[in-house]
């Protein structure tokens, strides 16, 4: 039988208030792919570390989160814009199903090749979005980390596949234009007509040829003409392609100007050199940046 002080603690106790649960801290990593990237540019990486992190880390809860795949054309400043949209309306979603109030989400920011100035130029505008320095900064950046980012400019070398595919694209349309208005009757490097090159041209034939030709059949006196005839039908069918595939040339073009104005950054040099230096001073005031 319980004493008369064993009840009194039992009472005492039943009497304590119970502490509040605590959140586990919530940990968002989130992936931007780079120029012509998609969603499976990160494979299975971010799902394998995600699992990684959530066994050896007993205290948070960790999210491994891709940004859907956008477009990597225009100025890259609309882009940096969407993100940091998304990445916005992400964190107050998460941090409301979360629990624990405003800026409980720490946020890693890691992207690949141009997503890693997509990524920096998003903390930059946070950085500076906020009333005042001694202001807490929000969403809740942690770390920025880049996966082979130009953040110097890149070598022709490095980008020559992109840059390549893009020139391509100028040059085909360019050369359909050139064979429209080759069709058409007219030049846009001279005022007189050449023949397209890509067609097969046909040689007058001198007189002995004419005349051996003549001699030995009968077909021959009927072949210029049959040619002349096959030739303007090519000529007309490469004609009426081009004409048809306009709306593909001047698509053509607009594709390889607003992906080429997307790359563009990479020749601002005083513009990176400034993405370096806030990126530094956000070092400082304890944000991790990695390249």
């Amino acid at each position: 039988m319980a004493t008369a002080n064993e009840r009194l603690n039992d009472k005492s106790n039943d009497s304590e208030p119970t502490a509040p649960r605590v959140p586990k801290d919530l940990l968002l990593v989130i992936f931007v792919h780079g120029f012509k990237g998609t969603d499976s540019t990160f494979g299975s990486f971010p799902s394998r570390l995600e699992h990684i992190l959530t066994e050896t880390m007993d205290n948070a809860a960790v999210e491994c989160i891709i940004f859907p795949a956008y477009e990597t054309k225009g100025e890259l400043n609309a882009a940096v814009e969407r993100f940091a949209d998304w990445l916005t309306t992400l964190t107050v979603q998460k941090e409301v199903a979360h629990g624990g109030g405003a800026g409980v989400a720490k946020i890693v920011l890691c992207g690949h090749s141009m997503g890693g100035l997509l990524a920096a130029d998003a903390l930059r505008a946070f950085i500076k979005s906020r009333p005042d320095e001694g202001a807490p900064l929000w969403p809740r950046v942690i770390g920025c980390i880049a996966f082979d980012t130009p953040y110097l400019g890149l070598h022709p070398f490095v980008f020559k596949n992109s840059a390549t595919r893009v020139a391509e694209v100028a040059d085909t349309a360019r050369t359909i234009a050139s064979d429209v208005l080759y069709f058409m009757g007219k030049n846009p490097d001279s005022s007189q007509a050449k023949p397209n090159p890509s067609l097969r041209q046909i040689a007058p034939a001198t007189e002995s040829e004419s005349e051996s030709t003549s001699k030995s059949t009968g077909w021959a006196r009927w072949a210029p003409a049959a040619y002349a005839v096959g030739g303007a039908i090519a000529a007309g069918a490469a004609a009426g392609t081009a004409y048809w595939r306009r709306e593909d040339i001047s698509s053509g073009y607009n594709w390889a100007f607003d992906h080429m104005k997307y790359v563009g950054k990479l020749w601002d040099e005083e513009g990176m050199r400034k993405r370096l230096d806030d990126l530094m001073l956000a070092e400082q005031r304890g944000i991790i940046f990695k390249l």
